[in-house]
């Protein structure tokens, strides 16, 4: 699932944005893109604090990343991806995030752990 270029700052321009929408605005643009669209670009994405889309390729360990709240995160590594508020993935969790999920980690968050287990190693 991708967070499309478009979606960048769409929901301040167009006011309120329902409770919904950022979680399922993800999915829609995957399935308006394609399979093919769908294999290319970054394994984690999410729109960080400053209103950009951020991606990550091949994520391993604990990665610096500043996002939440309203918006999107979509996690298609084949691993968990666990949010924590803090920088250095310190502290107890704030939330998961399932191989192949997407949707909103709330209040925020300043890094995130990526776990495989040996089933799930990318080839």
């Amino acid at each position: 699932m991708r967070i499309h270029p478009g979606v960048r700052g769409s929901g301040r321009a167009a006011g309120p944005v329902p409770p919904l929408a950022p979680v399922l605005l993800p999915l829609l643009l995957l399935l308006a893109a394609g399979p093919a669209r769908a294999a290319a670009g970054p394994d984690f994405q999410y729109l960080g604090q400053d209103d950009k889309v951020h991606g990550i390729t091949a994520p391993q360990g604990c990665v610096a990343a500043q996002g939440g709240g309203s918006r999107a995160v979509t996690n298609s590594t084949r691993g968990t991806a666990t949010f924590y508020r803090e920088p250095g993935c310190a502290g107890s969790p704030a939330a998961v995030l399932e191989p192949g999920a997407a949707g909103q980690i709330t209040p925020y968050f300043a890094s995130v752990r990526f776990s495989f287990t040996s089933k799930a190693q990318r080839p």
